[in-house]
């Protein structure tokens, strides 16, 4: 059951990939405003990924979150040029590089992870106190993304906007992991939270694509939203985590080029400035007719 969940988590990261590109292009053009509300791309965007995020929860029914949240990671090499094809131009190098090494390190760490099917079991008390310290992440990286300026802006936003969506997974989990086929389980607070949790995650995430430096922050989120439900995996839910100093090495290399990728991918200019070359052609032809 482990594999079928495996499948299916990817399907859905592929279109979870694609919705936050067609996203991120509104995003980027609109603001992170309700005038996103009026783009019919932006909805197409959001049904897509709605789709893809559900094919996830499904998937979260038939394996762990130390099993399933790292699948979604393989599909940054995806999205990024996804997204330069809708801002019409050819991904760069450092962009396929930056994503690649994202997704390698990070696949890395979390293949070190060892798979053990259990059932999920969260008690109220940890489930108030997972909340409260993710919203306490997303004040303190909103708060400081006031301050901050281009990538590093879009990298604190994408980590509270990451933190919110691994608490989404992690009571995605507990809920479908723990039915058991008795869907009066259903019947419970965990279920209200996930609409309300995956609400306030899509508004952090247009916040985030909207600062233009699309990489960063889906490589942002993708990094801590897995990272996040494996830690809350491990400590509320029972799942295990690698042991023993054969680990260690392996570990600190995947590290460094997961690093080296978000590095590369925060280097990069942002989207909207990237088109700002073709304004400029474009408003020199009408200067230079108007004067002839």
């Amino acid at each position: 059951m482990i594999w079928v969940g495996i499948s299916i988590a990817l399907v859905g990261a592929l279109g979870y990939a694609l919705g936050a590109a067609l996203q991120q292009f509104e995003a980027v053009s609109e603001g992170a405003t309700l005038k996103l509300v009026k783009r019919p791309r932006w909805w197409i965007g959001g049904v897509i990924g709605f789709a893809g995020a559900s094919l996830h929860a499904v998937a979260l029914s038939f394996a762990p979150l130390v099993v399933v949240q790292p699948v979604s990671v393989a599909t940054l090499v995806f999205a990024v040029p996804l997204s330069a094809l809708l801002h019409g131009r050819r991904p760069h190098r450092a962009e396929i590089l930056g994503s690649v090494a994202v997704a390698a390190g990070l696949l890395g760490l979390m293949l070190l992870i060892p798979a053990r099917n259990v059932t999920p079991v969260l008690s109220d008390r940890s489930a108030l106190g997972l909340i409260g310290c993710v919203a306490l992440i997303v004040a303190v990286t909103f708060t400081i993304a006031r301050w901050l300026r281009g990538p590093l802006k879009a990298l604190s936003m994408a980590i509270g906007a990451g933190s919110v969506t691994a608490t989404v997974s992690t009571f995605v989990r507990v809920v479908g992991g723990g039915l058991g086929g008795d869907l009066t389980r259903l019947l419970h607070w965990f279920t209200l939270a996930v609409p309300v949790l995956l609400v306030c995650a899509v508004v952090l995430l247009q916040k985030s694509y909207a600062v233009g430096y699309f990489g960063i922050a889906y490589a942002g989120v993708q990094v801590v939203d897995p990272i996040t439900s494996v830690t809350a995996g491990a400590l509320l839910l029972g799942e295990s985590l690698p042991t023993g100093a054969e680990n260690v090495i392996p570990a600190l290399l995947a590290a460094a080029v997961l690093i080296a990728g978000t590095i590369t991918l925060g280097r990069l200019t942002p989207d909207h400035l990237r088109a700002a070359p073709v304004a400029e052609e474009v408003s020199g032809t009408a200067v230079e007719a108007a004067r002839t």
